[in-house]
């Protein structure tokens, strides 16, 4: 017997992915020195000939597949030889297979396994007459030869009784041959049904969310992540049944086929029925188990997508920049609670107001808010958009109407997640000595100058832009959601100085433990003034430096390329670039028609390609530019406050805060979002809803049909006029907030320049 051959990924992660064998051993080779996918992307696109970070994502997720594969096999392979049974066919077809599947079912003949109808025949000592099934030998007939196995003793009673474990055998052989399951599961996925049912067979289709479900059928091929997982989770909750069919007949034949079952053997017979009881008793359950977690494994991939790119859009979305503002956690039992920041985002001080109660109260509330905004000057105010969110919005506008404040926006922020960061270690550490509203508070305003730096603080799957998000695989879900908040981080940059731990912890090769320690040394020894120095932290050593130091600036520094993403490597370069044209580098970095003229097949080398080049320019050209788009406020209609204000017809500007595979649902300012199916998405076809729109774009909807006893709101953004769509199912329950805060007859003085009581209209 020879040894298996030494195997390759290359070649296979080339040939899944089309991308050339020596962009992936390169690739490879990057990885294993230790690069990260932001730095190998960045700044090793001659090494790997201009791959992107999704390409290296997958050239990474495919090495780690058939690592796991190959490691895998070996243990295999010593199982089987252990055995004495590693034949060289056998050798070569685990050494040379690519599929997990695959190897497993090449194993599960040799697999230990429990005692079985099977293993008893074989005490028995009936293999040899198992052995004449098998072979479909054309001499004897099966009672003669089954006579020849009656031993009392070993409870073999009759001839039946032998031909009956001489079958169990062939049964377990047939189910356990490799082929035969690949065929099987191969007929489930290009022509089975998956189909459902109710648990109960008087369960009402009105009363249950699962009601498009309680006659459900759909080719397992065709149907969407998202049906498959709601049937999941309605036979999770106990509502639905589901089952998958094939065409059971046409398997049983060409597993005949398979088998080599020759109509003219005698014992072609006892080979028919020792396929059907295989097919039956024990490869229909156990090959619809893999089917099923083959489908979850898909559902779950395409539902994590949906996710990640809905994350990604809410991440880059434009921030209002560095601007001094006031943040408002709307509430009404608890009142409002409003927090003033400064241009870095530092928490300034605190009030809590309580409009709407009383005349008296809102009055007070409007003095409150107004002496609150007069004493910080803010250039925005966000508004959490959650219960009383438009109220309060409403409120705010009054409240500036009246100060003649025209220059201050009110801008509706999106507050999922804000209470799950109030609650965390992050924000504990942060503000220790504050409530939990009003670290809620602050996070809203940071989410308005910032929507990224605040919202690496939180959990990716407390934002409510995922489809099924607890139902996927949750250890896929979080791998997929960091890639994307290490991705948008490093795309964007960040600022070394003002940067909190959770956000310097993404860039690329630093993590929590040296975010900390960056912070630390930060606190003690005061702003870094150019990147060499955080080579003085503890633990940061060269590594670590190479990897992170391109996507951090500092700006005002000792090095104006510091707050460019140029990396430190190239800083020598650049400098002789500068001396070449006669000009200083200060003058050089940010000049367009200076850097216009640098001739890049000059400096073109061995070390340096005409892709880092061309990257060096144009950031030389706008350094540090934020890649994100710039900000624009979204205006809800004054006159659409609840659900109750809606009209069929209506015409509304909405944002668009999640998109699934069935459509995009939308914030229109009423507490409720919006469905727009994916056939009122846009005029012409589509097959995914992110072909039309992302997380955070503004919309121009249409109200199709608003249900009040459900919470449904069906929308549209087709300009032909569209037509009824789907409605949205369920809908978040509303707090009640009825309750009364106690009163306050403390009034404030009005601020300087007011009436005694300009709020009386309030």
């Amino acid at each position: 017997m020879s040894e298996a051959p030494l195997f390759d990924p290359v070649p296979f992660v080339s040939k899944d992915l089309q991308i050339g064998p020596r962009q992936v051993e390169a690739v490879a080779r990057l990885f294993a020195e230790g690069g990260t996918v932001p730095f190998i992307a960045r700044y090793r696109k001659e090494a790997h000939g201009n791959l992107d970070e999704v390409q290296i994502l997958n050239i990474q997720e495919k090495l780690t597949y058939y690592n796991t594969l190959e490691s895998r096999r070996q243990t295999i392979l010593k199982s089987i030889d252990e055995q004495g049974k590693l034949t060289d066919d056998l050798l070569l077809k685990i050494a040379t297979t690519t599929s997990k599947t695959e190897l497993e079912d090449l194993y599960l003949p040799y697999k230990p396994k429990r005692r079985t109808r099977a293993t008893i025949a074989k005490e028995k000592g009936l293999e040899p007459l198992a052995e004449l099934i098998v072979f479909q030998s054309l001499e004897s007939d099966p009672a003669t030869e089954a006579e020849k196995f009656i031993n009392a003793e070993k409870e073999v009673a009759s001839a039946e009784d032998a031909l009956a474990g001489a079958r169990d055998i062939v049964a377990e052989q047939v189910s356990e041959k490799a082929e035969v399951r690949a065929l099987i599961r191969e007929s489930y996925f290009k022509t089975g049904m998956i189909a459902s049912e109710p648990v109960k067979a008087d369960a009402n289709p009105e009363t249950s969310k699962y009601k498009d479900y309680f006659d459900f059928s759909q080719a397992i091929a065709e149907i969407p992540s998202h049906r498959y997982l709601a049937i999941r989770r309605g036979e999770t909750e106990g509502e639905l049944r589901r089952k998958l069919i094939i065409d059971t007949d046409a398997q049983l034949e060409r597993m005949k086929e398979l088998c080599g079952l020759n109509p003219a053997s005698p014992f072609a017979k006892e080979l028919e029925l020792a396929i059907q009881d295989a097919f039956k008793r024990m490869l229909t359950l156990s090959v619809e188990i893999d089917v099923s977690v083959e489908m979850k494994m898909k559902a779950d991939r395409a539902a994590v997508e949906v996710f990640a790119k809905n994350l990604r859009s809410l991440l880059l979305a434009a921030p209002y920049g560095e601007k001094n503002v006031i943040g408002i956690d709307p509430g009404l039992r608890t009142g409002c609670k409003c927090v003033a920041i400064d241009a870095t985002g530092k928490y300034l001080d605190t009030i809590t107001i309580y409009p709407g109660q009383s005349t008296a109260q809102t009055q007070k509330a409007g003095i409150d808010l107004a002496n609150f905004i007069d004493k910080f000057k803010p250039q925005a105010i966000a508004v959490g958009n959650g219960t009383a969110g438009r109220e309060t919005e409403a409120f705010t506008k009054k409240v500036l109407s009246l100060m003649k404040k025209t220059d201050v926006s009110v801008v509706s922020v999106s507050e999922a997640g804000a209470s799950v960061y109030s609650a965390s270690a992050i924000a504990r550490e942060e503000f220790p000595d504050l409530d939990l509203t009003i670290r809620g508070a602050i996070s809203i305003a940071r989410r308005l100058q910032d929507p990224l730096a605040e919202l690496v603080k939180t959990d990716p799957k407390s934002i409510g832009v995922g489809q099924y998000q607890h139902d996927v695989y949750q250890e896929l879900l979080k791998n997929k959601l960091d890639e994307v908040v290490v991705s948008c981080v490093n795309h964007v940059g960040v600022e070394l100085n003002t940067a909190s731990a959770p956000l310097l912890s993404r860039v690329a090769g630093i993590g929590e433990s040296l975010a900390k320690k960056i912070v630390e040394h930060r606190n003690e020894h005061g702003a870094f003034k150019n990147r060499q120095e955080l080579l003085k932290v503890p633990s940061l050593g060269p590594r670590a430096f190479e990897q992170a130091a391109g996507f951090l600036r500092i700006h005002g520094g000792t090095n104006p390329l510091d707050a460019s993403a140029v990396h430190p490597e190239r800083y020598k370069l650049v400098e002789q670039i500068a001396a070449d044209l006669g000009e200083p580098l200060e003058k050089l970095v940010g000049h367009i028609e200076l850097v216009s003229r640098v001739k890049i097949e000059k400096y073109k080398g061995e070390e340096i390609g005409e892709l880092t080049l061309k990257d060096i320019i144009d950031e030389l050209k706008k350094p540090g530019r934020d890649p994100r788009e710039q900000f624009e406020e979204v205006g809800f209609r004054d006159d659409v406050m609840t659900m109750n204000d809606l009209k069929e017809g209506m015409e509304l500007k909405g944002i668009v805060t999640n998109v699934t595979a069935f459509g995009a649902f939308v914030d229109i300012g009423v507490h409720q979002d919006g469905l727009v199916h994916i056939s009122q998405l846009c005029d012409r076809f589509i097959k995914d809803p992110s072909e039309a729109v992302q997380a955070g774009d503004r919309i121009a909807v249409r109200v199709l049909e608003v249900d009040l006893e459900r919470k449904r709101i069906s929308l549209t953004a087709r300009k032909d006029g569209g037509a009824a769509a789907p409605a949205r199912t369920g809908g978040a329950p509303q707090r009640d907030n009825r309750a009364r805060p106690p009163q306050n007859r403390n009034r404030p003085q009005p601020p300087r320049g007011f009436s005694a009581n300009p709020f009386a209209g309030l």
